[in-house]
């Protein structure tokens, strides 16, 4: 498009610019020249806008995956009767791709079945255990 706009300017202004007679012939071809700086500024301003909408798009669907990941660790560790997750809080870092577990456990034990099954529910994340064993 940014192509389009340049040519069809350049073309304008060399016509305008051939006939150029007069005073106003040459006040006609600045005007031209000036319409197509605006234009080529105008598609700038419009791709840079696409390419943010475009961003925001991208990292809130990371985000969005966070949250997912978030919700099937929380819930397979609800789901585990060997784990008392009442007091388990799990985070996840689109960025980072790393899911945290934090809180605290009753013992050792649960504790590493945690985040044996943080690891398995959070492909592609990696685990971070700090739970805290006490009640």
């Amino acid at each position: 498009m940014k192509t389009l706009s340049v040519w069809a300017g350049a073309v304008a202004i060399a016509a305008l610019s051939a006939g150029c007679n007069g005073q106003a012939d040459r006040a006609d071809s600045e005007t031209v020249r000036e319409g197509s700086g605006v234009v080529d500024r105008a598609t700038d301003a419009v791709q840079g806008a696409g390419e943010a909408v475009g961003d925001a798009v991208l990292n809130g669907g990371r985000a969005a995956d966070a949250a997912v990941e978030t919700l099937d660790v929380k819930t397979a560790l609800v789901a585990d009767s060997r784990i008392d997750a009442g007091d388990i809080n799990v985070d996840t870092n689109h960025e980072s791709k790393t899911v945290t577990l934090t809180g605290k456990v009753p013992t050792a034990a649960q504790r590493t079945f945690a985040e044996e099954v943080a690891v398995k529910k959070a492909i592609g994340y990696r685990v971070q255990n700090q739970l805290t064993i006490g009640s």
